[in-house]
């Protein structure tokens, strides 16, 4: 029961959390970015069903080639009189040879049919956790300048400094909305590895999981600065 990951409720807990963040700042930049994780949660519900279906078109193409690969050199070999051949070693070598390296191609052009799927669910799944890597350092961005000092006075501005209008309180719960999109990507990412269990994939979702991380942690440093300075009591919502 608890032995995967459940599409459906990460799809609803993203729609709460836009809805949270929503609520406490409705026109800011990052409710616009919840927006977009809550679509991209969506479309991988979509992408990770169809990775999962076998592609009988596509199967059925690539069966079709290789069989008329196979009958092509069965009736190579058929035309062929070796009864009639008469050869020294070195034809026999020649033949031997050329024998080899149109196997050797022969192989390899049925095992580049075989993996053609393979290849292209690949190919969709690492678009789709690149994208989610992407939208990761787009939810960095907008807490690049949030940073604790402002709140606590600790700072003198400029003429370009960004414009500070959040209290302590909201700064937390604006970093607090930061950390759980992040981990939210990644769970997103994590369902792409759970339909398709590719190597490749999995190395990217992990890296993508090791990036929301890292990035979580410099936004709880922050956050720490907060509740140790400005005693902020750490409210949900």
């Amino acid at each position: 029961m608890y032995r995967t990951l459940d599409a459906p409720k990460i799809i609803d807990t993203i729609a709460t959390l836009q809805t949270r963040i929503g609520e406490r700042f409705p026109d800011s930049g990052l409710c616009r970015v919840s927006g977009e994780l809550l679509a991209a949660s969506r479309e991988s519900q979509k992408r990770c069903a169809w990775i999962q279906k076998p592609q009988i078109l596509l199967r059925a193409g690539v069966g079709f080639v290789i069989a008329v690969i196979a009958v092509g050199l069965v009736e190579t070999l058929l035309a062929m009189d070796f009864g009639q051949m008469k050869m020294g070693l070195g034809d026999f070598v020649q033949i031997l040879e050329a024998g080899m390296n149109a196997t050797v191609l022969i192989g390899a052009s049925i095992l580049f049919l075989i993996t053609v799927e393979t290849r292209i669910k690949r190919a969709r799944a690492l678009k789709a956790v690149n994208e989610l890597r992407v939208l990761a350092q787009v939810i960095d961005m907008h807490q690049l300048t949030k940073d604790p000092e402002r709140v606590l006075g600790a700072w003198t501005s400029t003429a370009h400094s960004p414009k500070q209008t959040m209290s302590a309180f909201e700064l937390i719960r604006y970093l607090d909305y930061c950390s759980e999109m992040l981990s939210l990507c990644a769970k997103v990412a994590a369902l792409y590895g759970q339909s398709f269990p590719d190597d490749v994939v999995l190395n990217s979702v992990n890296d993508l999981e090791t990036l929301t991380t890292g990035l979580s942690r410099k936004i709880w440093q922050k956050i720490m600065i907060l509740h140790r300075f400005e005693g902020v009591s750490p409210i949900q919502g």
